[in-house]
């Protein structure tokens, strides 16, 4: 899952992909370096002023409309109103890091098509959490996300259509994270798939002593530990490093065929 913010204060990007034209552009060059899903943001999970509504319908809904012909989109929103929207115009996944804070997602997400990304935070919406506090971050986070997909279930999303984040960095030091990453295998009987959120992020950068743009080597480790670990979708910034690091890990499980096998090949006596 490739990451495009059209959004002038993202954390990684810093804006850069605000503009349309360079939001579509980033969601194509996406596209063939391998990403299988496109996830467009209008508004950051960091605590910042209002976002109107209308506006960040504004800032996503044209993106969509853009790239849903040629590649899977996602809409990172915590708005019923913007996924109602987007969904309309063509997105197939709804990526709701508030856990369904507002119980009007489940509803828009019931009455369609698309698929949901339920992820784990504690915060209301755009809204600081110092210092959280968990007796045990993979459990509690598993309790959150085991009810959430049950409420889900329950508003009529089909178990199919539901896919389960732990929410690195959301709400949590980076203890917290690192933890919830060497345990991951622990959620993946939660009767969903596991997405893991780690690209860039300030427990790699905490952990390394890196700074924000020089997380790739650490994103990358933390992205295949998790594929060890159960974790099935991948989202990411560096699209192309992330997609070579993965399909090496399917070719060493088995699961891919190599590109092309031309080492050690050749007929004995054959220059």
């Amino acid at each position: 899952m490739a990451i495009v913010n059209r959004t002038p204060d993202s954390f990684y990007d810093r804006g850069a992909t605000f503009a349309l034209r360079a939001a579509v552009a980033a969601g194509i060059a996406a596209r063939e370096a391998g990403a299988d899903i496109v996830d467009v943001g209008g508004v950051p999970f960091a605590p910042g002023p209002p976002v109107p509504v209308a506006d960040e319908i504004a800032r996503v809904v044209p993106v969509v409309c853009e790239l849903a012909p040629v590649v899977a989109v996602s809409v990172d929103t915590f708005r019923p109103e913007v996924a109602r929207a987007a969904i309309e115009a063509g997105a197939s996944v709804i990526n709701d890091t508030t856990g369904f804070r507002d119980p009007g997602m489940a509803a828009v997400v019931a009455e369609s098509e698309a698929t949901v990304v339920i992820a784990h935070s504690l915060a209301a919406p755009r809204t600081e959490h110092p210092q959280p506090r968990y007796g045990d971050v993979v459990a509690e986070v598993g309790a959150f996300l085991a009810e959430r997909r049950e409420w889900a279930l329950g508003c009529g999303i089909p178990p199919e259509r539901i896919i389960l984040d732990p929410g690195h960095d959301l709400n949590k030091t980076t203890r917290h994270s690192l933890e919830l990453t060497r345990r991951l295998g622990e959620l993946t009987g939660l009767g969903a798939p596991l997405l893991v959120a780690l690209s860039n992020k300030d427990f790699v950068g905490e952990t390394l002593d890196r700074d924000r743009g020089d997380r790739l080597a650490g994103s990358l480790a933390a992205a295949v530990f998790c594929v060890l670990q159960g974790a099935r979708i991948v989202r990411a910034h560096n699209v192309r490093e992330t997609v070579d690091a993965l399909r090496m890990v399917e070719g060493i499980l088995g699961w891919r065929d190599p590109a092309f096998e031309r080492h050690n090949t050749r007929p004995e006596g054959n220059a």
